[in-house]
């Protein structure tokens, strides 16, 4: 397997190969996972009372400064790489874990590999695209049939703090795009019987310390763009400062309980009713799991 990679809205142009890896994420042409494992950290219709089988990905299309993951998003050498057929087999035997859907967590930048593995093999369980949201339509028509549940995050509605916080002054305009071309593809979500996201679209904001008004934005943008209860909506106030913002001092704090409350008021006002908000007690790093090949390595079981 050897390409040039133009397959997220960067376009680097950059050479993909079973020996090179280079390009704004770092991958090569063979995705490399640090985990695989049910998870119990999404919203309750992804996680359930099973979990989640998360598989995260290393690397990453931003350079969010307020990253959590970001011992495996910076850059792609992290993790072990799998082939195609490797890919599928974690997935299956996720599956036999009992997890309610599997989870692909930054998948963007492999998604040729994980097509090519999806189109080989019948889950019976919902595959969720969990995302950044900064995507190009081209790359998500290719996965479509093939994934039932899109969890984006729609970030920023704002240029300004995409740029200065993700290295991507066009997050707003590939983002909108992007989960617009989601909801063309599932159409109005779709719960089972337990209260499990079946299919449709999930579209996440983390509040960022001081964001308010690129909230507000968002929250508009879900509240004009998509008919009323077609689409979930997630309002995260889980944002924790992490190590190395010197340069950002204003989010060396977390989200208080007025500006959450505000938040979710505005969101009410709006008529979003379909989804999810957090009391602001949930800004914490319990929930960052450990990329130590979990689900990868013979003496680290499922």
């Amino acid at each position: 397997m050897e390409y040039i990679c133009f397959d997220c809205p960067r376009r680097c142009g950059a050479k993909r190969s079973l020996t090179e890896r280079g390009g704004f994420c770092g991958a090569g042409a063979l995705p490399r996972v640090s985990r695989a494992a049910p998870h119990y950290g999404e919203e309750p219709c992804i996680s359930g009372t099973r979990g989640s089988g998360a598989i995260f990905f290393t690397g990453c299309n931003l350079r969010c400064v307020f990253c959590q993951n970001r011992e495996i998003s910076r850059g792609g050498g992290m993790g072990r790489e799998l082939t195609v057929p490797e890919l599928r087999d974690v997935m299956l035997r996720l599956r036999d874990t009992g997890v309610h859907n599997i989870n692909l967590v930054t998948p963007t930048h492999y998604s040729r590999a994980i097509a090519e593995a999806l189109s080989g093999i019948e889950l019976g369980i919902p595959v969720v695209w969990n995302s950044s949201g900064y995507e190009s339509v081209e790359t998500l028509r290719r996965l479509e049939g093939l994934v039932q549940v899109y969890m984006p995050d729609f970030k920023y509605y704002k240029l300004e703090p995409a740029r200065r916080y993700s290295a991507a002054p066009d997050y707003p305009e590939v983002a909108s795009a992007a989960i617009k071309e989601m909801y063309r593809q599932r159409g109005k979500y779709q719960m089972d019987d337990d209260g499990l996201l079946r299919s449709g679209v999930l579209i996440r904001h983390l509040i960022l310390p001081g964001q308010e008004l690129n909230a507000m934005d968002v929250i508009d943008f879900v509240a004009e763009e998509f008919p009323p209860d077609s689409v979930l909506f997630s309002l995260m106030s889980q944002y924790t400062p992490m190590p190395g913002l010197e340069k950002h001092p204003e989010l060396s704090r977390r989200v208080d309980s007025e500006t959450n409350s505000l938040l979710i008021s505005y969101m009410q006002r709006r008529g979003i009713s379909s989804g999810y908000w957090q009391e602001t007690d949930s800004a914490t790093d319990e929930m960052i799991p450990d990329f130590d090949l979990t689900g990868l390595d013979t003496d680290k079981s499922l």
